[in-house]
């Protein structure tokens, strides 16, 4: 089964390959060539520091195009499922105990990010979420606990 990924999240992982290969790769492979210049290369430590930065590059790129050549793209946009939760979806989710409100958006594993309020389809929050609709009561278990909260909203785009 081809991961799932929607548009922008393809778009940003484009973006960052893009970036590698036309600004990072060119930097470092001239920040090599420039250590190399000064001479011994075995006590040279800006040479060995390029070489790994080469080395992460490379291997991120490598990463990038394997993982876009395999993905499945979702137009999140496109779907017609109304305020019930799946793929792609923007749940706003209200804690029952405390009321605090959290936006999260179901995302491939690929372009999970927590930080950005982007979760992916394989964590417990959004298996809990799944076919749920808002105005739903779920009980989401993760390895801190036990928590009730409400769909509050569900959108997309």
């Amino acid at each position: 089964m081809r991961p799932p990924i929607t548009a922008q999240g393809a778009q940003r992982l484009r973006a960052e390959l893009e970036e590698l290969k036309s600004v990072q790769r060119p930097a470092v492979i001239n920040a090599i060539a420039e250590a190399r210049a000064h001479g011994d290369l075995k006590e040279n430590a800006e040479y060995h520091a390029a070489r790994e930065q080469q080395g992460f590059i490379e291997g991120r790129i490598k990463q990038l195009e394997s993982e876009l050549s395999h993905a499945q793209v979702i137009d999140v946009s496109s779907l017609n499922v109304g305020d019930k939760v799946v793929f792609g979806a923007k749940v706003l989710l209200a804690d029952e105990e405390t009321g605090n409100e959290t936006r999260y958006q179901i995302v491939g594993d690929l372009e999970a990010d927590i930080k950005q309020g982007l979760i992916a389809i394989s964590s417990p929050v959004a298996r809990a979420l799944i076919g749920r609709h808002a105005g739903d009561v779920v009980t989401i278990e993760a390895p801190g606990g036990t928590s009730e909260y409400e769909i509050v909203e569900v959108a997309y785009g």
